[in-house]
């Protein structure tokens, strides 16, 4: 009987073309620099160059290629561009892109123990490297009553927190019977927006989200939340969760862990702490004060995928009572049932958040670790926080602009003092240009220049480069 026709790659293909294709990568991270970072298209340019209707029959896979080049490469902000300072980093590095592309090659769906041993346990036991590499308390080792599971995003994590925190002051009843409108959170004004995005989802309502107050470091004020949740508690809602973040969005502001934890203490409120950019930081001893108190904390996450040279998505969450989280989350219809579950001897993560199916992610984080050392993943953070406290001093001596916040780590929020206008001006000057991209913040109701140094490659000489330009986009405006 002849061979079924196949349109499938051929193993032969498979190597061929994957050939080209870390060819390419590997010349588009040599010659990023030579591109606007910042996509200079149009909205609705891509599409308009794109084939109205699906080929009929497969093309080559060169011409694919070709097209990436041609078609694609002028709609991508280069996110890997030294000379990217804009919101935060997103970073990629060689050990993780090859360990991603092996995760894709196994092809492995982790949902269960069982659905692939290597997937979880290699997962379960890098979480608990990387308490010991942070300094995080044991407490969040999967040898105790905690442990830790890789999400997407710090989204879902606090999403996950927010759920279980719920639970645990209902009496796991809202699951059941749903909410009634008297849970309440709490979070600071200046919290990642995907806190009051989880409080929709989880059913709480963002009006019974509570923005707590901030005092002039952009730190959540203790007293107020203190003052917050009495008030609620006697007009007759449940607290049931406070949010604190290492690291803030707009201002990496720190918020007061510590303290803030004694507070949940007297109440029995659950206390997430994220620090999804400057938890990275913790890998070096010097930095962990910004975090004192998170030995405290019910949940912990931070995000390889920003500063841990671990491509997108990584983020790393932990629980102190891994039951609280798996009792809000875990489902078990017939189709999952299995001995190794049956025997309560296994891990099974499909548990530990909100969808069902998972990729290998931890592989790609093991081959970070394993590649980078502590030592090297140490060095790269060192000296990128050596840049942005060079660039702070900078602004600080400039008689033409001030500093907007306190620079603990590596984000420099600056303005120019000609005002809201002018500030606008520079970074649209500049990101036009290409030469670098620059994102903004409001505090205190004034438009701020946000420099983020977290890159992987960036180097003095790209800090240095964008504080010429933007000084030279500045004196144009002042120009007479």
């Amino acid at each position: 009987m002849p061979d079924e026709k196949s349109f499938h790659m051929t193993p032969d293909e498979f190597r061929r073309h994957g050939h080209a294709v870390v060819d390419w990568i590997a010349d588009y991270h040599s010659r990023i620099e030579s591109f606007p970072v910042l996509s200079q298209v149009k909205p609705g340019e891509i599409r308009a160059s794109l084939p109205a209707n699906a080929p009929t029959r497969g093309e080559p896979f060169e011409a694919l290629l070709k097209d990436v080049e041609r078609l694609i490469l002028p709609g991508v902000t280069h996110w890997q561009s030294p000379n990217f300072f804009a919101y935060f980093p997103c970073n990629a590095s060689g050990p993780g892109i090859l360990g991603d592309l092996l995760s894709s090659g196994l092809g492995v769906q982790g949902m269960l123990w069982s659905t692939s041993p290597a997937c979880t346990e290699l997962e379960t036991h890098v979480l608990d490297w990387l308490v010991r590499m942070l300094g995080l308390p044991e407490k969040f080792l999967s040898s105790n009553a905690g442990g830790g599971v890789i999400q997407d995003t710090a989204s879902s994590a606090a999403l996950c927190a927010l759920l279980a925190a719920r639970e645990r002051a209902t009496n796991y009843t809202s699951n059941q019977k749903g909410c009634d409108g008297r849970i309440v959170a709490y979070a600071s004004t200046q919290t990642h927006s995907s806190l009051e995005k989880a409080a929709m989802i989880a059913g709480i309502g963002v009006s019974n989200l509570r923005l707590i107050e901030v005092d002039d470091k952009f730190a959540v004020r203790p007293e107020a939340l203190a003052r917050q949740i009495e008030a609620d508690k006697r007009a007759g809602l449940v607290p049931c969760f406070v949010c604190a973040t290492v690291g803030t969005t707009s201002s990496n502001a720190m918020d007061p862990v510590a303290e803030i934890a004694k507070i949940c203490g007297r109440h029995n409120l659950w206390l997430h702490v994220d620090a999804a950019m400057s938890g990275t930081a913790a890998l070096c001893p010097e930095f962990r004060h910004l975090q004192n108190g998170v030995e405290f904390a019910d949940s912990y996450n931070f995000n390889p995928h920003k500063w841990m040279f671990t491509n997108f998505d990584c983020n790393c969450f932990w629980v102190a009572d891994r039951k609280a989280l798996i009792k809000t989350l875990s489902i078990l219809p017939e189709y999952l049932r299995n001995q190794a579950t049956e025997s309560g001897a296994v891990i099974d993560y499909r548990d530990w958040h909100i969808q069902l199916g998972r990729r290998f992610r931890s592989l790609k984080l093991w081959f970070v670790i394993r590649h980078y050392g502590v030592e090297g993943l140490q060095h790269h953070i060192r000296r990128h926080v050596q840049l942005a406290q060079e660039f702070a001093h900078w602004v600080r001596e400039d008689e033409n602009f001030e500093l907007a916040a306190p620079v603990p780590l590596n984000l420099v929020c600056f303005r120019h003092k000609g005002g809201d206008a002018a500030n606008q001006t520079i970074m649209e000057r500049l990101n036009r240009s290409g030469d670098l991209f620059l994102t903004h913040t409001k505090l205190n109701g004034k438009f701020t220049l946000r420099l983020c140094v977290g890159q992987t490659n960036t180097g003095a000489r790209h800090v240095e480069r964008a504080w010429r330009r933007i000084r030279e986009e500045a004196e144009k405006i002042t120009a007479p």
